[in-house]
């Protein structure tokens, strides 16, 4: 029992240093070259918002885990030496809230500030944001906690009369109760009219935890119905569409030419809207057009990627071009080990929560047959099936692109991601993080029960007043999948055609 114990506290560990390691090399390589050797703010905090977002999701496979490791014990302070699930629960979501609504928007603030002005003014004016934003959010929740911010159970009133103690007990189908006689027993006898509501007011954590889930929830859907589809078919269809061979050097030259125009006439464009920014002309106007100079250096940027791949130069262009094909045949395989995960996940769905009673438990039963071969085996695949769907999210938030009221999805790209689009996603991701493993929790309630999540996210979210009716009747589950069919029948319409260039970069055929 020691031995598991200690096993579990040393693959923590180590799965928290590979995920640090890994944001950095996320950093590192989605940065753009304008924010390198500086920014170091914005940069820790998307580093340390990327390890929340991932160990948050992780955390619900240890804790199937550390139930796990107590489960045999011969003596019953056993769980005392596994890992407080609980209070990690609790640290993890009060840092995923801070991050989320104070540290997050102050960088943003702070990064977007007008760089002419002293490190004290933009702090002070990032400062000024966060604390106006804090107030008009906390004037919101409060109103609604006061009005709404209740709790209804239903419960079942039970009671019965007394009778004497038995000398024995026999109990069976015919006699599941205690007595010969009338067998009063109101758990077995009660009928449906006996049913209560019993309303009591939520704590305002609790409220603002459960909204904050229902935002996430919202994004999650969106996102991740969306991306559950393109995640792999994105893969499969960029092998399909692309490039067969390379071009002539005339060709290159030829494109390279016409990427060189529109590179001067950004520069000119961008130019101007600086001048105009400086003069305080900073309307609706140049707003747009601000937008619209980030839209086309984006494409120029993806073009000239493009550009360099159908033309390796070098002395080593041989061994360029064979990597970027063996790259596009990894793709084609990681889509199709992908399509084959985001089926059986849309399956697992339809299977154990849409229908009511299951069909089956599906991966519920496929993850406790793998931990019967392994310990720890089904929660490795427990521990990928949510990540993925994490993953799915993040893969939906960069393909839509959508506009959120009064801000816009930032993209994220290879090389070219400024930090102010970098911390946008860290907190869309810590958002969706929330009700990806409330999410998970639900979908494999069967696997992951008795655990401290389980135990969180209880019937206290699941019986808000005008929130239940949204878990009641599956409203979130059927717009993922709903979402997941028709971005499939879209990619499956139009995924395999090559996308059509806008008059910006053309390759000659």
């Amino acid at each position: 029992m020691g031995d598991f114990n200690l096993a579990l506290v040393v693959v923590a560990i180590v799965v928290c240093i590979i995920v640090f390691l890994f944001n950095i090399y996320l950093l590192v390589n989605y940065q753009h070259p304008d924010d390198k050797n500086q920014a170091y703010f914005p940069k820790f905090v998307v580093v340390f918002g990327l390890f929340v977002a991932a160990i948050s999701i992780l955390m619900l496979p240890a804790d199937v885990a550390n139930r796990q490791a107590c489960r045999h014990a011969i003596y019953n302070g056993a769980c005392n030496l596994t890992l407080p699930m609980k209070d990690l629960w609790i640290a993890v979501y009060i840092v995923d809230a801070v991050l989320v609504f104070f540290i997050i928007p102050f960088a943003m603030f702070y990064y977007e500030g007008d760089q002419d002005k002293s490190v004290a003014k933009r702090i002070k004016s990032a400062l000024l944001w966060v604390i106006t934003t804090a107030i008009v959010c906390g004037l919101v929740l409060g109103i609604l906690y006061g009005l709404v911010g209740k709790v209804d159970f239903t419960v079942r009133h039970l009671s019965s009369t007394t009778t004497t103690f038995p000398s024995t007990w026999e109990f069976s189908r015919n006699q599941p109760c205690i007595g010969s006689g009338a067998r009063e027993c109101s758990a077995y006898l009660a009928n449906a009219s006996s049913e209560k509501t019993w309303t009591m007011r939520a704590t305002f954590p609790e409220y603002v935890v459960a909204l904050a889930t229902i935002v996430g929830s919202v994004l999650f859907a969106i996102f991740g119905g969306v991306g559950i589809a393109c995640l792999p078919l994105g893969l499969i269809f960029s092998f399909i569409r692309r490039p067969k061979a390379v071009i002539t050097r005339s060709q290159y030259i030829k494109e390279a030419t016409e990427l060189g125009k529109k590179a001067r006439e950004l520069k000119k464009a961008a130019d101007v809207l600086h001048q105009e920014e400086r003069s305080g002309n900073k309307g609706r106007k140049w707003r747009k057009n601000v937008k619209a100079v980030e839209k086309e250096l984006l494409q120029l940027e993806e073009d000239v990627k493009l550009l360099e791949e159908v033309y390796p130069q070098g002395e080593k262009a041989e061994t360029s071009w064979a990597l970027t094909v063996l790259g596009y045949l990894a793709k084609l395989v990681l889509g199709i080990l992908g399509l084959i995960v985001s089926v059986a996940w849309v399956a697992h769905i339809i299977i154990y929560l849409l229908i009511d009673p299951p069909l089956s438990p599906f991966l519920n039963e496929v993850f406790i047959k793998l931990d019967d071969i392994w310990g720890l085996l089904g929660t490795v695949a427990f521990a990928f099936f949510c990540f993925y769907l994490l993953l799915a999210v993040i893969a939906g938030a960069m393909m839509l692109g959508l506009r959120l009221v009064f801000i816009t999805i930032h993209p994220m790209k290879w090389g070219a991601t400024l930090m102010n689009s970098f911390l946008f996603n860290v907190g869309l991701i810590l958002l969706c993080s929330i009700s990806v493993i409330q999410f998970c929790a639900t979908a494999f309630g069967y696997y992951a029960q008795a655990t401290a999540a389980q135990e969180i996210f209880g019937h206290t979210l699941q019986s808000l007043r005008g929130i239940k009716y949204l878990y009641k009747y599956n409203v979130f589950q059927i717009a993922f999948v709903v979402l997941a069919g028709l971005t499939f029948v879209y990619y499956a319409a139009f995924g395999w055609r090559r996308k059509k260039p806008s008059g910006r970069f053309q390759l000659s055929s």
